[in-house]
C-alpha cells in the first residue's frame, strides 16, 4: 500500500475540485497531513470595476465588498470540507494564496513536503464558470513529486 505522509490538494469548491477531495480523502490515513491550498486567481486583483467607478471611495468599498465575498466563500468551502476530513482523524492545513494558480501549486508543493499532488480537471468547455487554469506543462515541467488529476465528474 502507498504511505502518504503529506497530500497537497488544490481545491476551491467546484464541481471538478470536489472529484479531486474525495480521491484525496480516499488516500489520507490517520498519519497523514492533507495540506489545501486555495488559490484566489491574480486576476481578482484587476476586477475594481474601474470603467464604471468614478471615484476612490467608491472603488474602495467595492473592493471590500469582492474581498469579502471571497472569504465568505473560502471559509464556507474550507468548513465542509475540514468536517469530512476530521471525521477521518487526519490533520488538516489549509492555506489561501493570491497568484497564478500554477505557479502557487509549485510553491506550496515544496513547502508542504508533499509526496503526492490532487488537483480536478478541467471545466469542460460546454459547462459555464470561471476558467482560471492550472498550466498542466508548467506543473509537469516543474513538479518533483506525482500528480492526479481527478476526471470531471460526468
Amino acid at each position: 500500500m502507498l504511505k502518504l505522509k503529506n497530500i497537497l490538494l488544490a481545491s476551491h469548491g467546484t464541481i471538478g475540485a470536489q472529484a479531486a477531495e474525495k480521491i484525496a480523502l480516499g488516500l489520507c490515513q490517520p498519519d497523514t497531513v492533507l495540506h489545501h491550498l486555495i488559490v484566489i486567481p491574480d486576476l481578482w486583483g484587476g476586477m475594481m470595476g474601474d470603467d464604471w467607478l468614478n471615484n476612490a471611495s467608491t472603488r474602495d468599498t467595492y473592493g471590500q465588498y469582492v474581498e469579502a465575498q471571497l472569504g465568505r466563500e473560502i471559509d464556507q468551502h474550507r468548513a465542509i470540507l475540514e468536517q469530512e476530513i476530521k471525521a477521518r482523524g487526519v490533520t488538516f492545513q489549509t492555506k489561501v494564496v493570491l497568484g497564478k494558480p500554477d505557479q502557487c501549486l509549485i510553491d506550496y508543493a515544496v513547502e508542504s513536503k508533499a509526496d503526492l499532488i490532487v488537483i480536478g480537471s478541467p471545466r469542460p468547455s460546454e459547462i459555464s464558470g470561471l476558467r482560471s487554469r492550472m498550466v498542466l506543462e508548467t506543473l509537469a515541467q516543474a513538479l518533483t513529486v506525482p500528480l492526479l488529476i481527478a476526471p470531471y465528474p460526468r
